[in-house]
């Protein structure tokens, strides 16, 4: 029995024994262990310097933009709502400008520019119909970087190109994807529709609404304004208004504070309502008195009697059929123009001569 605990004890000694040694050689290494050697990385590939330099040159053009608007709240109390997105720079003389939908009801605007000044600015004038607006900065510094302007109407379909923005409050992000789509049509506000679009799967999230989207040579090609997502982030689907567009809307804007809306002076029936009524074309739900449209005789829906009135189907021997296709083609044509209109009323279909007049 003895000798048999004193083998135990022998043998606890020996494990006891060479776990220390193994212990001692772990703690004797780890000293000696040093950082390793940080191998030389060779130049950038071509690809990359030259995403590096598009950022380079234009972020500095890109702006955050906050927005503050006063609301009612609960029991009569004023809340302080805020907002924000991006910008760019136009020109030397402070204009930036941002999407319609960024500063819609701001009572306050301020711009903070590359180098962290932030300025209150002055609205100048907005474009609903094409979602772009332009504000002035109160105070100019000096050095303001005006963002280069490109073409839209050349653009190709799998183009590299590159958006700059604020999303979520991440000031300067970039991210790049290619040209999607050509020609798509977005909706706005107003029950109109942008022809022309951009689409892209360049990220777009919010707060990089009303920032530049660019192509390889670091001019811009685009607005970004809006994208398609169930959850309100960034799903592969986004679009920018042309640079073309946006280049014939700025000027106006600044020097007109708005752009002139074609129209004829009549409030259509909206889609869901015409729809339900199966009619195919345009209903007249009113005529504005005064307008070219009462002038030429067109009417209205009839509350009264529950009678339709006037419903266009034709613009110049061109067929109509809902309300967004006229817009479409009315935004094609200049203020004062003539047009002839093939209007329905009841069973009988009449050729109605109007004048194209400004309703913004």
């Amino acid at each position: 029995m003895a000798v048999r605990n004193k083998t135990i004890i022998f043998l606890m000694l020996v494990l006891a024994l060479m776990t220390a040694i193994v212990f001692l050689e772990r703690v004797i290494l780890e000293r000696q262990i040093k950082p390793r050697i940080i191998e030389t990385r060779t130049e950038l590939a071509d690809y990359e310097k030259a995403t590096i330099s598009i950022f380079d040159v234009s972020a500095p053009s890109v702006v955050y933009i906050f927005t503050e608007n006063a609301m009612s709240g609960f029991f009569g109390q004023k809340q302080v709502q805020q907002g924000a997105g991006s910008g760019f720079i136009w020109d030397t003389r402070g204009h930036v400008v941002t999407n319609y939908h960024v500063i819609r009801g701001a009572q306050r605007v301020q711009v903070r520019l590359d180098t962290g000044q932030a300025l209150e600015t002055t609205y100048v004038g907005s474009s609903p119909e094409y979602d772009l607006a332009v504000v002035r900065l109160h105070s100019v510094p000096s050095g303001l970087k005006p963002i280069p302007l490109g073409n839209s109407a050349n653009l190709r379909v799998g183009q590299t190109v590159f958006a700059i923005g604020n999303p979520y409050g991440l000031s300067r992000t970039l991210t790049t994807g290619i040209i999607s789509a050509l020609d798509r049509r977005l909706p706005t506000s107003i029950g109109r529709e942008v022809a022309g679009v951009i689409q892209t799967d360049a990220a777009i999230n919010p707060g990089n609404s009303g920032g530049p989207l660019l192509d390889s040579a670091g001019q811009l090609i685009g607005v970004n304004t809006a994208i398609i997502s169930n959850s309100g982030s960034y799903s592969g689907i986004g679009f920018a208004v042309p640079a073309d567009i946006v280049n014939h809307v700025i000027p106006v804007l600044i020097s007109q504070g708005k752009i002139p809306r074609p129209g004829i002076g009549i409030i259509v029936l909206d889609e869901q309502s015409a729809a339900g009524l199966g009619v195919a074309g345009v209903i007249i739900d009113r005529v504005l008195p005064g307008s070219e449209a009462a002038k030429a005789g067109l009417k209205g829906i009839d509350y009264y009697e529950r009678t339709l009135g006037d419903i266009i189907v034709g613009i110049n021997n061109e067929q109509v059929t809902n309300t967004m296709e006229f817009m479409r083609m009315l935004q094609s044509l200049e203020i004062g123009q003539g047009i002839n209109l093939k209007v329905r009323r009841g069973d009988h279909i009449r050729s109605v001569n109007v004048l194209v007049m400004d309703i913004s």
